[in-house]
């Protein structure tokens, strides 16, 4: 059976005390469980206090079969922030907001310069999903479409260099599927449509619920917690597009992401984020699953602050 914990993003006495409290032994320097394996939704660096070790300390599990990793978009900003186009040219030059999201992390690395080239290699073999049946497991949201084209598109043990720049340039179905699941959905407002924050910044988009269809629905209803006021009315139907929700039916959906201030865990009986914003709250979340097929309230596990 599967653990799955949430964004680390750094924090690596958390994850520690985390395993511990869920009954993982420390081994030749590598955490294991007699009988559960962890699950990690991605952004595991960026933001915390030490990055470094937390990367060792989950490349370990995984290589050494204790857990299960995916890919975070802030992996992927660390991928993407060395890849070079054909020219030789670096594209973090075009896309500078790559190294602001990564900046902690190269601080940390700046004398393991080879041992950082070592795990972006790693990461680039990690997988953007994972499909156990029962359960599925992606970083920000799960669109059937999405995997089918990933699953047609990614063929090689490790993401390629072709691969790499479509993403980074971005403008293709693919690299917009790829972005979906591993950055969730953007709701566009029309040209027309101009929202403040509080700081006085205007806004075109906010993240919305995936797994819902926005139809019907008011702005503050579909969108995943905004960080700023929207609107209280319904959406206008001409702006609003029909978005299949995620079936009931189908197995529960596990991800992380998102950082919410409120609702994080059980969203539905099959849709669950376990993301706890440990940045903010000092607490990384676990659900353990035990192979029910409706989510239990009871089988979370929150770590506790490191003191």
């Amino acid at each position: 059976m599967y653990d799955i914990i949430g964004d680390v993003h750094g924090h690596a006495d958390q994850l520690k005390n985390l395993l511990k409290k869920m009954g993982y032994k420390l081994k030749d320097e590598c955490y294991f469980h007699p009988s559960r394996k962890a699950v990690f939704v991605g952004d595991f660096i960026n933001r915390g206090p030490k990055i470094r070790e937390t990367i060792i300390l989950i490349r370990k599990m995984v290589e050494k079969g204790s857990a299960y990793a995916i890919l975070g978009n802030h992996e992927m900003y660390a991928v993407l922030y060395y890849l070079r186009d054909i020219e030789g040219k670096y594209y973090k030059k075009r896309i500078p907001k790559y190294q602001l999201q990564i900046n902690q992390t190269l601080d940390e690395f700046v004398l393991y310069k080879e041992e950082f080239k070592s795990h972006l290699k790693w990461m680039r073999t990690l997988p953007m999903f994972l499909d156990f049946g029962d359960i599925r497991i992606i970083h920000a949201c799960w669109d059937d479409e999405n995997i089918k084209l990933l699953k047609r598109t990614i063929t090689e043990p490790k993401l390629t260099k072709t691969v790499l720049r479509e993403i980074a340039l971005n403008g293709t179905k693919f690299s917009e599927s790829f972005w979906q699941s591993c950055k969730g959905v953007d709701f566009q407002l029309p040209k027309d449509l101009l929202i403040f924050d509080d700081d006085g910044r205007p806004h075109r988009s906010f993240r919305m619920k995936w797994w819902d269809n926005p139809e019907g629905k008011t702005f503050n209803e579909v969108s995943i917690e905004s960080r700023f006021e929207l609107p209280a009315y319904t959406i206008p139907p001409e702006i609003v597009k029909f978005r299949n929700p995620y079936p009931e039916n189908a197995p529960i959906i596990f991800f992380g992401h998102y950082s919410l201030i409120e609702g994080f865990g059980i969203i539905k009986d099959n849709v669950c984020c376990v993301d706890s914003g440990v940045s903010r709250t000092g607490r990384l979340l676990a659900y353990r699953w035990k192979g029910e097929l409706k989510l239990n309230e009871s089988n979370f596990v929150i770590g506790e602050e490191d003191i």
